[in-house]
């Protein structure tokens, strides 16, 4: 695909990378297919390992409503409250095998000392309304409407919106990877002209 670097990192991959004070970075490869699949280098000042705690969020139910007819549907959530932050406010409306989908309209910020992670699935919020801040363990990512947050498997991040801003987001969360259809990429990965977007619509890319 692409290749991207913030912030400090050694000219060579796998080789000993020290602060100025000579103390030693944690290097991590954040991936989940071992070293065949999609995956980033990062480096901590504190081992990724350490965790000060590990807890569960709670379960989202999801119930299947079947009347037994086949008709058409209009879901309309124009009315729906803000409630929750990012995780805890999640509506889900549509599920199979393949993908969840649903709606959500934080009205507040994930607690600054909470992050999550989904250990089972990418995710992917839409922008329809409001801004704020993904904080992820890449960094940081200013959001605005139209925007796509795509969150992938086992990334640890949380959301905070910016005071006075109603949020409006459109939630996937898909047990297969999330990428571009391969109809839009070359051999090597790179977006072909045809693709209704390319790597400079990619903040940071």
């Amino acid at each position: 695909m692409f290749y991207v670097s913030h912030g400090d990192v050694p000219p060579k991959r796998h080789t000993q990378h020290r602060a100025s004070d000579g103390s030693l970075y944690a290097e991590e490869l954040f991936g989940v297919e071992g070293f065949v699949g999609r995956s980033s280098l990062l480096y901590h000042v504190t081992p990724p390992t350490r965790t000060h705690k590990v807890e569960p969020v709670g379960a989202i139910e999801l119930v299947e409503a079947d009347d037994g007819v086949h008709r058409h549907r209009l879901t309309k959530t124009g009315g729906l409250p803000p409630r929750g932050d990012a995780i805890t406010g999640r509506v889900p409306l549509y599920f199979n095998s393949d993908v969840v989908m649903g709606v959500v309209r934080p009205a507040e910020a994930m607690p600054e000392t909470l992050f999550y992670r989904n250990g089972e699935a990418d995710e992917m919020l839409f922008v329809h309304e409001g801004t704020g801040l993904c904080d992820t363990n890449f960094g940081p990512l200013r959001y605005g409407p139209g925007d796509y947050i795509i969150l992938p498997i086992g990334t640890t991040w949380r959301l905070a919106p910016d005071a006075g801003s109603e949020q409006r987001m459109l939630w996937l969360e898909c047990p297969s990877e999330l990428e571009p259809p391969k109809r839009y990429r070359n051999e090597y990965g790179q977006l072909l002209e045809h693709a209704p977007y390319s790597q400079r619509d990619i903040p940071g890319a």
